[in-house]
């Protein structure tokens, strides 16, 4: 059955790979980039390779809540335009570092990859059904979060800022997961496996990392699989190829209330 999935950083990396996995198994895919050229020849690139592909793409750059904003505008009005609902949300674009490392007085690393996303999340709830799918992208990286780090009071590095990041989105992942549960739609983390060889890993350690395909298999199994039909809020280790317990903060409700608290906090 055709699924409408949304891929947020669809032009490179393991988000390129998925994207061609769900074409060719006949999904329809909107590709999300922060290059509108980069998206262009992406369209082109992936017309060519599965001529019957379904596609549409959206530019938005996840550091900047307001193109966040615009991108889950612009998906609900095609959606409404087409009477559809969105089956599935990979929360896959994120960064490791960044040249300007703030925005708006914030970490521009934890506002790529955790405040954006959960902001996505949430904008979209009004086309994600009973049975759509939020497959959120975490990391083996994770490490307790430092909430005036979050709100941007306190600098990090950028090795501090990823793995207490990916702790964050495991959080919320964990938190909404559980809140929507009975209602929908599923929210699970998913640690893709570590070191694939994305540019992201290459930039930030210099190797050239695993088969990419190992990522992307997992993120279309938690997107349609049976295998994660029972998976709110949970975390699965492709490291270990199992779910797993997180980092043992996104397993205390109270410290996932606070973070998602800060979370609103901030977009408000």
């Amino acid at each position: 059955m055709n699924k409408t999935i949304l891929l947020t950083g669809a032009t490179d990396g393991i988000g390129l790979e998925t994207a061609k996995m769900l074409l060719a198994q006949g999904h329809t895919v909107l590709l999300h980039g922060r290059s509108q050229a980069k998206l262009n020849a992406l369209q082109v690139a992936l017309t060519e390779q599965y001529p019957n592909a379904s596609t549409h793409t959206y530019i938005a750059d996840l550091s900047d809540m307001s193109q966040v904003q615009t991108l889950a505008k612009n998906v609900l009005a095609d959606m409404a335009e087409n009477n559809n609902q969105l089956d599935v949300l990979i929360n896959n674009a994120g960064v490791y570092q960044l040249v300007d490392a703030t925005i708006d007085g914030l970490d521009a690393r934890f506002v790529v990859n955790t405040i954006a996303p959960y902001l996505l999340t949430k904008l979209l709830l009004p086309v994600l059904g009973h049975d759509s799918r939020v497959v959120n992208v975490s990391s083996a990286a994770q490490s307790s979060v430092n909430l005036n780090a979050l709100i941007g009071n306190t600098e990090l590095s950028d090795s501090a800022a990823y793995a207490q990041s990916k702790l964050a989105i495991t959080m919320w992942s964990r938190h909404l997961g559980l809140e929507l549960k009975d209602i929908g739609p599923l929210v699970v983390s998913v640690n893709p496996k570590s070191l694939l060889g994305s540019k992201m890993v290459k930039d930030a350690y210099g190797i050239d990392g695993g088969d990419l395909k190992i990522g992307a298999d997992i993120f279309c199994r938690a997107a349609l699989s049976d295998e994660f039909k029972d998976a709110a809020g949970l975390y699965f280790d492709n490291d270990t190829g199992r779910f797993a317990p997180p980092h043992v903060d996104a397993l205390d409700n109270a410290k996932n209330q606070q973070l998602v608290d800060t979370l609103d906090s901030i977009l408000a």
